[in-house]
């Protein structure tokens, strides 16, 4: 197998070697068998012992088989995987590896005499060879492209590889090489996922596993991968917790913040959100997170310190709850500010996860509390009592290049401010957008329409991140904020398509069809997002209530 590595423009694509992998399928009973092999057990390597699907880096020579492809040539499968040439040798490797481990082969021509010359470290000259000498055809029809995956940065040995699916071969039946392949097995992939079943698996394994668990039958699997265009590459990050290191993936909360601050793999960035642990996110930006973590604060909120480089002021945004752990996180942040002046407190909302904790750091710092009051008094800190109420894109100066600006964002609450700082088109927001979940609009202090106006006002500022009140920093503000109208307005459709449905409704009727996929424990707070959907679709003269309650689609 050929080791030679990638010289792409991609940074990320360099030291690593490109490579194809099979997913073998067959029907059963149980629904579909994936065919996996463990891998041979080698000092210091991490896919020693693993169970993975056959595979291998591709071989200069594999090009010289283009010719005895059949059902794609080069250019169809460059297109499919969205590159300019050579596509067909990720195809043409895909078949080679896939003989070579487990000695099952798609193709054509003098088979019986083939198959039966499965050898270990086949190389391309070999395989080449074997072609020629049986007159093979590969055929490439029985491949479908699955998903792309690349190594983390960092780790030793990387690969960049194409994933296929494919039905076993009918009348061919597996062995293992016994060299790359230590053993196959047979398995649904819910039986590999299986804890009690002990099979060591890499994340991308997991991760596919994961996909292919959803379909009933080999053909439908199949034929939704013929429908897929471009597959997105799927990069692992290496980040760590308490337990070590580990490769965070595309969907996991820390993935952006990971590779924002440690593009080079050096793996000592936290996939987890501590409560006092302070996080340098840049040059101005620190982040603190309180130990309130809950079913409606998620890993807890975020406090953050922003300030020019080597200024010796700074502000601090959202100091959190007053509760048991106040003195402890307030503590943390003192100490993160070291020397430095903490001399503005700035609060995105007055809700009692976020701001009441002002209060005793004012007292700390005697720093100006800065923030906008709420126009109605359920579920606020009731003691928030601000010096300076900004208004919209009132700009805060904190030294040499760097510049807070106030976004008003009201709907999540009354009062609520997102807070930009300009240099780096970072946008705290506070509870305007939160990872991981919708927020809660809570009337009357909350309000359906002026929140999504106050979303759609984010797509018209120059902004690269991200940083909300609870969770991890978040890249392409822009298509969450996408993602976030999409998903309001889908509710609110449901909302207005069940009026018209049943004619007459009171919202506790509506709640198990509108929220039919939020756990029903989490009913009692959707009720209070029904009831602002319920309201705007009233202002929007498309819905009415009368006096009991009912409502009624217009």
């Amino acid at each position: 197998m050929s080791n030679t590595a990638l010289t792409d423009s991609d940074p990320n694509l360099i030291g690593a070697r490109q490579a194809a992998s099979v997913i073998v399928l067959r029907d059963s009973p149980q629904g579909p068998e994936v065919l996996m092999l463990r891998r041979a057990e080698r000092d210091g390597d991490m896919r020693s012992g693993v169970w993975v699907f056959p595979g291998g880096v591709l071989d200069a020579l594999d090009r010289q088989l283009h010719a005895r492809c059949v059902g794609d040539d080069d250019a169809q499968a460059s297109a499919r995987l969205g590159l300019p040439q050579g596509g067909l040798d990720y195809s043409v490797a895909a078949v080679r590896e896939c003989f070579e481990e487990v000695g099952l082969l798609f193709a054509t021509g003098q088979m019986e005499a083939a198959l039966h010359e499965q050898a270990s470290a086949v190389t391309g000259a070999d395989f080449v060879a074997l072609c020629e000498r049986h007159a093979l055809q590969l055929d490439m029809s029985a491949l479908r492209y699955h998903s792309h995956w690349l190594t983390p940065p960092g780790l030793p040995k990387r690969f960049d590889t194409r994933f296929y699916v494919a039905r076993l071969p009918e009348g061919q039946v597996p062995q293992a090489d016994e060299g790359e392949a230590l053993e196959i097995a047979w398995l649904t992939p819910g039986a590999a996922l299986d804890p009690a079943a002990r099979l060591k698996l890499l994340p991308v394994t997991r991760r596919t596993l994961q996909d292919l668990e959803r379909f009933s039958s080999v053909e439908a699997c199949l034929m939704e991968a013929a429908t897929r265009q471009h597959p997105p590459r799927m990069m692992p990050r290496m980040g760590r917790d308490a337990r070590g290191a580990r490769p965070v993936l595309p969907d996991e909360w820390a993935y952006a913040e990971i590779g924002r601050l440690d593009p080079e793999g050096r793996g000592d960035v936290h996939f987890d959100l501590q409560p006092q642990r302070v996080v340098t996110l840049s040059g101005r930006v620190r982040r603190i997170t309180c130990n309130n973590g809950s079913v409606m604060t998620g890993p807890g909120t975020n406090t953050y310190l922003v300030g020019a480089p080597g200024s010796d002021v700074l502000c601090v945004i959202d100091p959190g709850p007053s509760d048991g752990d106040t003195e402890a996180h307030l503590q943390a942040v003192m100490e993160a500010a070291g020397t430095a002046r903490i001399t503005r407190i700035l609060v995105t909302h007055t809700h009692k996860d976020h701001s009441p904790a002002a209060l005793r750091l004012r007292e700390l710092t005697g720093a100006v509390l800065v923030g906008r009051r709420a126009a109605h008094s359920e579920w606020q800190d009731a003691h928030f009592a601000p010096k300076l109420e900004p208004a919209d894109d009132e700009r805060y100066v904190l030294g040499a290049a760097c510049t807070l600006r106030a976004v008003a964002t009201p709907g999540h609450a009354s009062n609520h401010l997102c807070w930009l700082l300009e240099e780096e088109k970072l946008l705290f927001t506070g509870d305007h957008v939160m990872q991981g979940s919708t927020v809660v609009i809570n009337p009357p202090d909350g309000h359906m329409g002026n929140y999504l106006a106050s979303l759609k006002r984010l797509l018209d500022l120059d902004l690269s991140w991200f940083a909300p009140g609870h969770g991890f920093l978040m890249a392409r503000p822009h298509d969450e904020v996408r993602k976030l109208i999409a998903h309001r307005l889908a509710r609110e459709a449901k909302v207005l398509a069940a009026l018209r449905a049943g004619a007459l409704a009171v919202a506790d009727d509506l709640l198990p069809t509108v929220y039919g996929d939020v756990p029903q424990a989490r009913h009692g707070i959707a009720m209070r997002s029904l009831t602002a959907h319920l309201q705007k679709l009233a202002e929007d003269g498309l819905a009415a209530v009368d006096a009991s309650g009912t409502w009624q689609a217009l």
